[in-house]
């Protein structure tokens, strides 16, 4: 049998499959909780030997692959990218590509195809500096199981409020996916800033200086201001006087500390001062907040 009769676009053993029909889309677009983002198809092919998919003039709708065993490819744009276990790979709607299984080992995957005025964004949000990328991800059983849940929901109705809530549930498990870093910072708090804004955290009764945060990193003090900028938007002490900041919301709620007492444990020295900074910041005075809010 030559490698072209090889090729499969459907048909895998315990492959599941469903793509909504014309009238289902429509009923989904006139309703404006889920219109933005939503559901055309969805998937799951498992050790899917063959699998060989191409589109030359590309699909109407973005397409989600989330590989879980084995290993694939996705070739777009005259480049080639390599899906194994634990990763997931975007392919934007309208675009010339082709995706396929190895035939050494092949994957398994889930797929899901999406469209609505959001989609668009939501498929940026897994760019990287305007790149596509394969994007390596733990695996959760919790988001298998939501798939599923949105695969069941499918298959028992087309109800108004099924399609809500299995279009709720699809945009969880697409953004639990693009947002598993910030959703985990602790996974991925290897960096050097991430490192920082940990130690600031554990040192919010200090006054510490953008030398002493450098040092500490063991990094110069241009390259350290560069990649925290970089990585924030703000300067280290910017950075550390937010931190300081909230948590001295925490002090006006939680406790009757005043104002002076509250500024000796953040390492603050001058009360004017600080609140100045808590006005700038919160948009109201600390004793106003204090007034608002406490319990």
């Amino acid at each position: 049998m030559t490698e072209e009769k090889k090729k499969i676009k459907e048909g895998f053993l315990g492959q599941k499959m469903i793509v909504l029909t014309p009238n289902i889309r429509k009923s989904i677009k006139n309703n404006p909780l889920i219109n933005s983002f939503y559901l055309t198809a969805i998937g799951y092919y498992p050790h899917a030997l063959g699998h060989d998919r191409e589109r030359k003039t590309g699909s109407a709708e973005f397409i989600l692959l989330y590989c879980i065993d084995g290993e694939g490819s996705v070739e777009l744009d005259n480049k080639v990218y390599v899906l194994k276990a634990n990763t997931f790979f975007i392919i934007p709607k309208n675009i010339p590509h082709r995706y396929f299984s190895s035939l050494k080992n092949p994957w398994s995957i889930y797929w899901m195809h999406f469209s609505g005025v959001n989609s668009r964004m939501i498929y940026e949000r897994s760019l990287v500096e305007g790149q596509h990328k394969v994007h390596s991800i733990p695996f959760e059983q919790d988001r298998i199981d939501i798939f599923n849940q949105i695969y069941t929901m499918l298959e028992e109705s087309f109800g108004t409020k099924e399609m809500e809530i299995m279009n709720f549930r699809l945009l969880y498990f697409v953004t639990s996916l693009i947002y598993y870093k910030e959703i985990n910072p602790s996974v991925y708090s290897k960096d050097a800033v991430s490192s920082s804004i940990s130690f600031m955290k554990d040192n919010l009764d200090k006054k510490l200086t953008v030398n002493q945060l450098a040092d500490q990193q063991k990094i110069s003090l241009s390259h350290y201001l560069r990649i925290f900028k970089q990585k924030t938007g703000i300067s280290p002490i910017a950075y550390y006087n937010q931190l300081k900041i909230q948590h001295s919301c925490q002090y006006l709620y939680f406790t009757d500390k005043s104002i002076k007492e509250i500024c000796a444990v953040l390492g603050i020295d001058d009360q004017y001062y600080f609140s100045r900074l808590f006005s700038k910041l919160i948009g109201t005075s600390p004793s106003e907040y204090r007034k608002k809010h406490k319990k």
